[in-house]
């Protein structure tokens, strides 16, 4: 497992205003909700995951690249949103089981056997695989699944692009969440939230 940081820019100011703010997004981030990115190999499609991570308080994105190279993102699309959201990679799957250890492990995938994904709690620590939009999530991740989810659609077209439905998936774990309390204070302990405030001053 390798926790990956952009290389930090030149030290900024550390004036009281942009210090509060990273404090207030800081104490927003939710540490047990996280996305696991199987071989999305299209660099616009993870540029808008990362941007959704971050909106919605994600603290990592975890990353499963097996048969295809991690995208390289521009610098213009993903330093809005990527430096803000840490990155693990992982070189196995026991690796990555051992780290999403105590999530519940949904995939994405429209089956006859998949639910709603209204109808699965995400106050609970959740991961939530997305595989590529044309070959899915990979056989071998299956088996880490405590469950499948789909996103109900009513219209001709049965299947949103990717970072779409990372979007949409998000949302509705931040309206949950929202609604029991858990942007209210922040969920990542003082003295690791402490040194994230270093680290993100710095960048």
């Amino acid at each position: 497992m390798k926790i990956e940081n952009d290389t930090p820019a030149p030290v900024r100011e550390r004036t009281p205003r942009r210090a509060a703010r990273l404090r207030q997004v800081l104490s927003h981030r939710q540490p047990d909700l996280t996305l696991v990115l199987a071989n999305i190999h299209d660099p616009h499609n993870v540029s808008a995951i990362y941007r959704s991570c971050d909106a919605f308080g994600v603290d990592a994105v975890h990353l499963y690249y097996t048969d295809t190279a991690f995208p390289a993102l521009s610098s213009k699309t993903s330093a809005s949103a990527r430096k803000w959201v840490r990155t693990v990679r992982h070189n196995d799957l026991g690796e990555l089981a051992g780290a999403l250890a105590g999530h519940q492990v949904l995939v994405t995938l429209c089956t006859p056997e998949a639910k709603p994904m209204r109808d699965y709690d995400f106050t609970r620590p959740t991961a939530i695989v997305m595989g590529n939009e044309h070959s899915g999530v990979a056989e071998e991740l299956m088996g880490m699944a405590d469950g499948l989810l789909y996103i109900p659609m009513y219209g001709m077209i049965q299947s949103f692009n990717v970072s779409v439905a990372a979007a949409i998936i998000l949302a509705e774990a931040a309206r949950q969440r929202a609604l029991a309390g858990f942007y209210d204070a922040p969920r990542i302990p003082g003295d690791a939230l402490e040194a994230r405030l270093a680290e993100w001053l710095e960048k």
